[in-house]
């Protein structure tokens, strides 16, 4: 029996909605990564996109620590001799929440043209409003330790 291999044609794409309220960043990269790639169909296989489309709401209401938001740094060259910027994530949240979660999740994704047509589907947004209602995406919820511990 041979190895099945989904055609372009028969890749059905779904439109999952992330409420990013009071998360961990890593826990809504990595599920948000997983549902691009689409490892939650049965028919993914790594050298095609068969991913869903993702957004991200409330990216500005992430739960980080403090010493976490002073810590890590992000690094960015203009590509001229001592053109390096380095912003801390505290800086970043306040500048645009929206590309720390677009830069976690871009990490996570394959480093090629496989990974960039994939990140076309991510769409994130600060506040808990977006124009893709007419989609009609589902919620996909993701459990946090804190509210199990607090319960």
């Amino acid at each position: 029996m041979g190895t099945y291999q989904p055609k372009a044609s028969e890749v059905t794409r779904e439109w999952h909605i992330i409420d990013a309220k009071d998360l961990v960043l890593g826990k809504v990269a990595t599920n948000a990564a997983h549902l691009l790639r689409g490892k939650h169909k049965p028919t993914w296989v790594p050298h095609m996109d068969v991913g869903d489309n993702v957004i991200v709401i409330n990216a500005s209401q992430l739960d980080i620590p403090i010493k976490k938001g002073e810590q890590n740094e992000y690094h960015f060259h203009s590509g001229y001799p001592g053109g390096l910027r380095s912003l801390t994530l505290d800086q970043m949240m306040k500048k645009d929440p929206t590309q720390v979660v677009e830069l976690a999740i871009k990490g996570m994704l394959p480093h090629g043209r496989l990974g960039r047509a994939m990140i076309k589907k991510l769409h994130v947004y600060a506040g808990d409003t977006h124009p893709h209602a007419s989609q009609n995406p589902q919620p996909f919820v993701i459990e946090s330790k804190k509210e199990a511990t607090n319960a």
